[in-house]
């Protein structure tokens, strides 16, 4: 049954790309994309919330089996069994985080391979569904990516839309995990494509509207992060923002730099999958034995926070009897606070799959809570604590994902409205530009960007980074030997369109360099071409390229050097000649090729 509903569905596909014009094909493509991607939310959300909620109550006084130790186990069988099914059913490897879809834009001209249309779901619900400290989101936006790509590859589009459908999965998979599609559109323009057209809008909107319909119809309220309770804004709190927006900027880079600690320790770690799976998932288990709130995504603590009696929070925990003792509730918040990123980092280190998107929420309210919270007891002001549960989130997400656009529009869209913009802007802002000041590339970028293979903000460097350096190197220049005569130099001159030669020794290593200009007085000279040998008047090149280089690298010699030509050296040995005419043609006609209309 379900076979003959694709069959259909992908006649009817067929048809209208044949009926229809590549722009209309587009806005229906990106129709159908959204709703693949919220049918990959619905699955993910609904897996996730369902083991919270068994786990919840096997471990609550009103069930039969008084199970208290549910929360340390579920994370152990988790992590195992997401090693178990990567090794057998996916090849040995996944790709985590959102940084493999920029590396798709950037050097696999969007093509993101089929099994990430599963593989992510597989993974990310056994590693966060069965309580990894983890998120969802980067598995969301991940499968919606890949809908898009393979959807794309399937209708034989071109490179232009497949990376505008890749932003059309991402938005909608953003736009029904939290019913929030300005958000979602947001975030495939800010954090993933980031150099698009106005014009390119409309399918991004349209696939982000169709995702946050279908989780609307679909899925059950309870299931998405939203909140109801907040206080009016008052603009007599506005330096209390200031102060959290600076806040939370820090606790962005705290968070940053331990995650990558932690994970290349365990990437360092000789051990074989299954015993770095279990060593990892034991120690996450002592500490959700202790802060159980650490399980799963913790978005019903967040929830929690936001309320009028945050002091459930300790309930069923170590600190149940302190359940009405605001200082230790404050006291579990903050430690809670300060090790969320070493449970992320201990969950995905260690072999489970999942995301630093919900982590980012989580971490956000608990600063937000402990921030208010700490100067409503100390009397020295009367904050609402709710608001800066709200308002903390978006403050850690803009400074973890540099996306402070799309952390206000995911807050106000996610609180049902709009009164708290204006301390969701001071704090977004603030929390970015400390982050920014302290860390040039957000959490997911910064690998990437250290080989140069991630899109940026900067136009320039993200069509340089899809280019190959390789493929514009010119390996058919004439060479000269330092012992000739310029009668050899000029003779190759008058026979080729060269200007630029290479002076190589017998074993081929680059000794000098002669370009046409400095020797054009000597060689209407026939008594000073006969007797003046290469080797006095070669010079040394001022810059040499590597294959290996990028081609950001070899614009900024060319630009620093102020030259039309730089040799190329290959394992110590003469290799060619880089143009930058040549290289700035490349630019333009990937500049043309690239630019999403």
């Amino acid at each position: 049954m379900l076979k003959k509903i694709i069959h259909k569905l992908e006649l009817f596909t067929i048809l209208a790309q044949n009926k229809l014009t590549n722009k209309q094909f587009i806005f229906v493509s990106s129709v159908l994309v959204g709703i693949l991607a919220a049918f990959a939310v619905i699955v993910l959300k609904t897996f996730a919330h369902w083991v919270f909620v068994f786990a919840t109550y096997l471990t609550s006084d009103t069930s039969l089996f008084k199970f208290g130790y549910i929360k340390v186990l579920l994370p152990i069988i988790g992590i195992l069994l997401t090693v178990f099914v990567v090794k057998r059913v996916l090849g040995g490897s996944i790709e985590k985080g959102t940084s493999q879809i920029l590396y798709a834009v950037a050097k696999k001209a969007s093509i993101i391979p089929k099994k990430q249309m599963y593989a992510q779901i597989i993974t990310s619900s056994l590693t966060v569904g069965l309580g990894g400290s983890a998120g969802l989101e980067s598995p969301i936006v991940i499968t919606g990516a890949a809908f898009g790509s393979n959807y794309a590859q399937r209708f034989k589009l071109s490179y232009k839309d497949r990376t505008l459908l890749i932003g059309c999965g991402v938005a909608a998979g953003i736009g029904a995990a939290f019913n929030a599609p300005i958000a979602g559109v947001l975030f495939a323009i800010e954090v993933l494509l980031v150099d698009v057209s106005i014009s390119a809008f409309t399918p991004i909107m349209i696939a982000a509207a169709t995702g946050a319909l279908v989780s609307e119809v679909v899925l059950d309220e309870s299931i998405l992060l939203s909140f109801k309770q907040q206080q009016d804004f008052n603009y007599h709190n506005i330096p209390y923002y200031i102060l959290l927006g600076i806040c939370t900027g820090f606790v962005a880079v705290y968070y940053s730099r331990n995650f990558q600690r932690v994970e290349h320790f365990f990437a360092r770690l000789r051990l074989s999958a299954y015993k770095k799976a279990f060593f990892g998932a034991s120690i996450l288990a002592i500490l959700i034995f202790i802060f159980p709130t650490l399980f799963g995504e913790g978005y019903e603590s967040i929830k929690t926070l936001s309320e009028n009696d945050p002091g459930k929070l300790l309930e069923n925990t170590l600190f149940s009897s302190f359940r009405d003792n605001s200082w230790v509730l404050l006291l579990f918040v903050g430690l809670t606070m300060l090790l969320k990123v070493f449970a992320t980092g201990i969950t995905l280190g260690s072999g489970g799959n999942g995301g630093n998107f919900a982590p980012s929420l989580f971490l956000g309210s608990y600063v937000g809570f402990f921030f208010s919270k700490f100067l409503n007891l100390t009397g020295l002001t009367t904050l609402p604590i709710s608001n800066f549960t709200l308002v903390g989130m978006a403050g850690i997400l803009s400074g973890l994902f540099h996306a402070p656009l799309t952390a206000i529009f995911l807050i106000a869209e996610i609180t049902g409205g709009y009164s708290l913009m204006i301390p969701l802007m001071i704090v977004a802002s603030l929390s970015f530009a400390i982050s920014k000041r302290f860390e040039k590339h957000s959490l997911d970028v910064k690998g990437l960007a250290k080989k140069g293979n991630a899109f940026t903000s900067n136009k320039d460097t993200n069509i340089l980074s899809t280019l190959d350096t390789n493929t514009i190197i010119q390996t058919d220049y004439l060479t000269v030997l330092p012992d000739e005569n310029l009668e050899k130099l000029v003779d190759l001159i008058s026979h080729s369109n060269q200007v630029i030669f290479a002076v190589v020794d017998e074993n081929k290593k680059m000794v000098g360099i002669v370009h046409f200009n400095n020797i054009r007085e000597i060689i209407f000279n026939p008594y000073r071409v006969k007797y003046t040998l290469i080797k006095d008047i070669m010079v040394q090149p001022i810059d040499i390229i590597y294959p290996t280089d990028s081609m950001e690298t070899v614009m900024n010699k060319f630009e620093k050097n102020k030259v039309q030509f730089l040799p190329v050296i290959k394992n110590g040995d003469y290799f060619g000649f880089i143009s930058k005419s040549v290289a700035l043609e490349a630019y333009r006609t990937k500049l043309k090729s690239m630019t999403i209309e």
